[in-house]
Formats: C-alpha cells, sequence, structure tokens
C-alpha cells in the first residue's frame, strides 16, 4: 500500500473512524484501524464488534493495499502532523508515515484477523441531517446510563408512513421527539427499534454536515438487528451501524398527562441561571425546589447544616398554587434541550410528572421546533417533599 493524502482530509478521517474504536478491546485487533486504497480512494475503518465506522477519502496518488494499525495513536499523530500532504506506505511490517520534515514509522497487526465489517442493511428513508442530529440530542439526554437495564439505555425509533419518532427514559424523565422523514416506501408497516443512546447520539452528530442522511434498518430478532447511516459531505462518503439492543422499551405514551390542571410560562435562560445559583448549596442529587404562584416562581434548596438559597423570578401561570421540586440537572438538561428562549411548564398536580414544551414564537432554534412547539416533549418526574 501506497499513498498520498492531504493532512486535513486524512486527519479529520482518522478522528471520525476512530469514534468506534473500543475503550478496552477484547482482541487487539479491535483497537486498529483498517487503511485501504483502491481506485484513488483511500477508505479507513473501524469496528468493535457493535459498531462499525467507515469513511473514503480521494487521494491523488496511490498503490493499492490495506493495512492494520492502532487507531488511537494514528488519529493522535494525525492531527498533530504539520500542514503538508502526507505520504503512507507499508513497508513490510511497517507503516511510515512522511509529512513534511515528520516521519512516524508503526507496527501494523495482521489484516486477516480483523473481523469483516457488517453489511450496510436495506435503506429505509432518507433524512435531513442537521434536523436528525437535533432530534437524537434533545431525546438522548433522557435515556439511561445504567448497563443493566439495557432498555432503558437506548433510543426507541419508531417509522410509520413520513413520520419520525424518537423517544428515550431512564425512568426519571422521558424525551420524545417527532419529525418528518422520506421515506423509501411510505405504505410499508410501521417499524419500532431500539438503538443504543451514545452510538445514535455520536454517529447523528458526525454526520450532521452530511448534504442528506440516508437510514438503513434491518430490524431482526435475538440481537440481530443492525441500523445504518450514510452521509456524504464534501466528496467524502461516511458509513456507520450498529446492533440494536434486544429489549423491550416500556410503553412511553401512557405516561404523557391527556390534560393539565395549571400552566406557567417561563423565560428559559433566566430559569436556567436561577436553577444553577439556588443547586450551588445543594447536596449531590438534593432536590430544588419551585413555588409557583399567580405571577412568580419562588426557587430554594438547601438547609441550615449545607446552608441555604433562595431566589425569585416573574412567571405567567394560570392556575392553583403548586409547590414542587425537581433534580436540578433533570430540569436544567430538560430546558436546555428545549432549543428556545420561552417554555411552558404544564402541571396536572404537584407530585404528577410534569411536562416541558417550547414556546413556538421564542424559539432561537428552529431547527429544534417547528410552528406549533409539540414535536418535542420532556416530561420529568417530581421528587416528592416531606410532609
Amino acid at each position: 500500500m501506497k499513498v498520498r493524502v492531504e493532512r486535513d482530509a486524512l486527519a479529520d478521517a482518522v478522528a471520525w473512524a476512530a469514534r468506534s474504536l473500543a475503550v478496552r478491546p477484547t482482541m487487539p485487533v479491535l483497537a486498529g484501524l483498517l487503511l485501504s486504497v483502491a481506485d484513488d480512494v483511500l477508505s479507513i475503518a473501524g469496528f468493535d464488534l457493535e459498531a462499525s465506522t467507515e469513511i473514503e477519502v480521494p487521494v491523488t496518488a496511490g498503490e493499492t493495499g490495506q493495512a492494520l494499525v492502532s487507531g488511537r495513536l494514528l488519529a493522535d499523530i494525525t492531527k498533530a502532523l504539520p500542514p503538508h500532504p502526507v505520504d503512507l506506505a507499508v513497508d513490510g511490517s511497517r507503516l511510515t508515515i512522511n509529512c513534511g520534515s515528520a516521519r512516524f514509522n508503526l507496527p501494523t497487526m495482521p489484516v486477516e484477523d480483523f473481523p469483516k465489517l457488517p453489511a450496510m442493511p436495506g435503506t429505509a428513508g432518507v433524512v435531513d441531517a442537521a434536523a436528525f442530529a437535533a432530534a437524537v440530542a434533545q431525546v438522548a439526554v433522557a435515556a439511561g446510563r445504567d448497563d443493566t437495564l439495557p432498555m432503558l439505555t437506548g433510543v426507541r425509533l419508531e417509522i410509520e408512513g413520513t413520520g419520525l419518532t424518537l423517544a428515550a427514559t431512564d425512568r426519571y424523565r422521558l424525551a420524545v421527539r417527532e419529525l418528518q422523514w422520506q421515506p423509501r416506501d411510505p405504505g410499508a408497516d410501521a417499524v419500532q427499534v431500539l438503538v443504543p443512546a451514545r452510538t445514535l447520539a455520536e454517529a447523528a452528530k458526525s454526520l450532521a454536515g452530511s448534504d442528506s442522511l440516508t437510514v438503513a434498518l434491518t430490524a431482526g430478532g435475538n440481537g440481530e438487528g443492525l441500523i445504518g447511516f450514510t452521509g456524504t459531505a464534501g466528496g467524502r462518503s461516511s458509513r456507520t451501524t450498529t446492533r440494536l439492543l434486544d429489549a423491550t422499551f416500556p410503553p412511553y405514551r401512557s405516561l404523557l398527562p391527556a390534560d393539565h390542571a395549571a400552566v406557567a410560562e417561563i423565560v428559559v435562560p433566566a430559569l436556567v441561571e436561577a436553577v444553577k445559583r439556588v443547586a450551588l448549596v445543594a447536596e449531590r442529587s438534593a432536590p430544588v425546589r419551585l413555588e409557583f404562584a399567580e405571577s412568580s416562581v419562588a426557587l430554594s434548596a438547601g438547609g441550615e447544616d449545607e446552608g441555604r438559597a433562595e431566589e425569585q423570578l416573574e412567571v405567567r401561570y394560570e392556575g392553583e398554587p403548586i409547590t414542587t421540586a425537581f433534580n436540578p440537572q433533570f430540569l436544567l438538561d430538560g430546558l436546555g434541550a428545549l432549543g428556545s428562549t420561552g417554555a411552558r411548564m404544564l402541571f396536572t398536580s404537584a407530585n404528577k410528572p410534569v411536562v416541558l414544551r417550547a414556546v413556538p414564537e421564542a424559539s432561537a432554534r428552529p431547527d429544534h421546533v417547528t410552528a406549533d412547539g409539540n414535536d418535542y416533549t420532556y416530561l420529568i418526574m417530581p421528587v416528592r417533599l416531606p410532609g
């Protein structure tokens, strides 16, 4: 293998492909990136047996061949190279990297030991890459981090006609986002799959700059299901796949209140800053208390032993006065995910879940919310107060 490639293009591609590398690989080859040259294209691939990445980079000159090298080391090296074209060449069991006056010589691993990348599933449809990345980010914030509860560590993806619905929950909050897409077959049966939240968020974010995003899907059972994404930007094609979670997602729609008894309209930046300040005196996971009245909300946290903080903000509030409390980080996550400068908090009672929705006319990030403001819902469970 011998190839010349632009430094920035190589560094970006290696960094992107290295996303799928296992932190603690079960086999040495899973820490490697496979470099393949054919038809004036350099392909860089990584695979940890669960998620795979592959990106293509055009080259100015090359000889076909392959090399498997440490992905983390290659990423560090390419990021540090001087701004000159990079020459890669395999010399026996070593890969040489020449860039300006810099020269590196790396050991290679047996290419034949590298697992075969999974084939891309059949195309399900196409979605706007930036809108999809924003939607995934809004929902993934509510996914669980406890691997002993795999059904809560994923994002549920529901496909029906021209609509996509994303949902995630960790039992304490729930995030649901709806958006439109272009299915390959609008009349196909509805599909529901569960995608690992962390992997989906990384893939969507890394492909957000694509001209469009192709979604590929095969929903097999017994852990055999696979979802894939393909994006093209700047003449480079990027592909990533991940196995679906073989777990049952909770029936989340039953958690969404059908009506509400009170509503507060708030200015998001002001409430975010107030929650951050008041939470400074709260012990870890201790709640922030919110008392809503006709035209204000009083925030408080802490006690005599650890110190106490109080703050009051003006709000528009309709309904009987309500006193409730939330985990401050969960509340901040929801407010930050709304993507708007205004929001509504919908209450049924002090101890029932509260719904957060954006106020569309105050939206500062139109890629997050549509005109009706109801395509994103963040539901948060209050913390029960003593007495």
